[in-house]
């Protein structure tokens, strides 16, 4: 799934991580779901897509969850 090749890059996790990235940059801090509505309006995901998209970005340490809120870790 990180690396899919047999479906589109668009469901693989580096492409949703970026767009989740990119949104945390031009938004700033978001809460959960004004985050996941975000990152929605560009690429339509499954909410466990979107987590285990987050999950990667904390394991990268580029994003972390404090008090029901996504920043980016600089």
């Amino acid at each position: 799934m990180l690396l899919p090749d047999n479906i589109k890059p668009e469901n693989s996790i580096y492409y949703t991580g970026a767009i989740i990235l990119k949104s945390l940059q031009t938004k700033g801090n978001q809460s959960l779901d004004d985050l996941f509505n975000n990152v929605n309006t560009v690429q339509s995901m499954s909410f466990k897509v979107f987590m285990l998209s987050l999950d990667w970005l904390f394991l990268l340490n580029a994003a972390v969850i404090n008090k029901e809120e996504v920043q980016l870790c600089i």
